[in-house]
C-alpha cells in the first residue's frame, strides 16, 4: 500500500483480517477513517517540515534578502494588513483559532454602520510605541485579489467565525475547511509569505523561500473540503450543521455558533439521518461527503 504521495506505507503485523461486515458495494466508514488518517499524517509531515525549517532559520544578520522576522502582535497585524491590501492578484490564507493578532470580530464590518472603519485593538500603540493614532484598518477585503482561504476546526469555534466566512463567500472568496490544526499563513502574489511561528513572532519569506509556503498551502488545499457548497437542495442551516459536525464541534458548540439550542441541532441531525436512511453520524458524514453536501 502507498500514500497518494507515492510513499510506501509499512503494513502492520497482526491477526488475519476478518471478513468485512459490509457488502462489497457499500461505503465502509472504517476504511474512510483510515484514508483520512493517512491524509492527515501526510499533512502533518509537510507542516512539520516547514515549521522546523522556519524555527531553525535564525539568520540574525541585518539586511537578509530572504527572511524578515516581525516581533509583537501590533507589528504582525500591521504587516498582515499591508500584505493583504498590497496584493495585486492572489492571496493564499490559512486561518486558525486563537486569533490574538487580529481577533475575528474585529475584522468584521459593523452591521449597523458598514462604512465605519474602527482601528483594530491589535493595532493600538502599546507602552513605548508612541501615542499617534494608527491608520484605520479596512475590513472590506482587497477587491483586486483572488482569495483562497483554508480554515481549521479551531477557527470554526471562534466567535463570529461563521459570519466571517459568509462574508468571504459573499465577496467571492474560495473557502475550504480542514480538520487538523493549521499554522497562520498569508501568501501574497507568490512573492511574500508571512508565517506565524508563535503569538509574538512571525517570519516573512521572500523568493525563493516563499515557494515552501506556497507548496504547503497547495498541499493542504488539495486535501480540504469546500465550505458550504451551493449545489443541491440542502438548506444553508443544515449545511452549516454538517460542516461543523464533520469538523468535530460538539452539539453545544454548534448551537452557539448558529445562535440556536443543542436540542435543535440534535433534531436537525436526526432529521438528516432519517432523510439519508443511515443509523449513525459517521454514516451521515460519509453520505454528505459522497453527495457533495459539504
Amino acid at each position: 500500500m502507498s500514500s497518494d504521495l507515492g510513499i510506501p506505507l509499512r503494513q502492520t503485523a497482526g491477526p488475519a483480517a476478518s471478513p468485512s461486515p459490509h457488502p462489497a458495494d457499500a461505503p465502509d466508514p472504517t476504511g474512510l477513517r483510515s484514508r483520512l488518517t493517512e491524509l492527515r499524517e501526510d499533512l502533518r509531515r509537510t507542516d512539520a517540515s516547514l515549521d522546523r525549517l522556519l524555527t531553525e532559520w535564525r539568520p540574525g544578520q541585518s539586511g537578509d534578502p530572504y527572511v524578515t522576522v516581525t516581533e509583537g502582535r501590533r507589528a504582525q497585524a500591521r504587516r498582515v494588513h499591508e500584505l493583504e491590501y498590497g496584493a495585486r492578484s492572489t492571496l493564499l490564507v490559512f486561518q486558525s483559532g486563537a486569533n490574538t493578532v487580529a481577533p475575528v470580530p474585529t475584522t468584521l464590518p459593523d452591521p449597523e454602520n458598514p462604512s465605519a472603519e474602527e482601528p483594530d485593538p491589535a493595532h493600538e500603540a502599546g507602552p513605548g510605541e508612541g501615542s499617534a493614532e494608527p491608520e484605520p484598518m479596512r475590513k472590506d477585503g482587497n477587491p483586486d485579489a483572488a482569495y483562497r482561504v483554508v480554515v481549521d476546526r479551531a477557527f470554526l469555534s471562534e466567535p463570529a467565525a461563521l459570519r466571517a466566512l459568509d462574508l468571504r463567500l459573499a465577496r467571492g472568496h474560495d473557502v475550504r475547511v480542514v480538520d487538523q490544526p493549521l499554522i497562520k499563513l498569508v501568501v501574497a502574489d507568490g512573492e511574500r509569505a508571512l508565517v506565524q511561528l508563535e503569538p509574538e513572532r512571525s517570519m516573512e519569506l521572500r523568493p525563493p523561500l516563499v515557494l515552501l509556503a506556497t507548496e504547503l498551502f497547495e498541499s493542504v488545499w488539495r486535501r480540504s473540503r469546500p465550505y458550504l457548497r451551493e449545489d443541491g437542495d440542502l438548506g444553508p442551516t443544515d449545511r452549516r450543521i454538517l460542516q461543523l459536525m464533520l469538523s468535530g464541534l460538539t452539539d453545544a458548540a454548534t448551537a452557539h455558533q448558529l445562535g440556536t439550542s443543542p436540542r435543535t441541532v440534535q433534531r436537525r441531525v436526526r432529521a438528516l439521518m432519517d432523510l439519508t436512511a443511515v443509523t449513525s453520524r459517521v454514516q451521515l458524514g460519509w453520505y454528505a461527503m459522497r453527495n457533495n453536501w459539504v
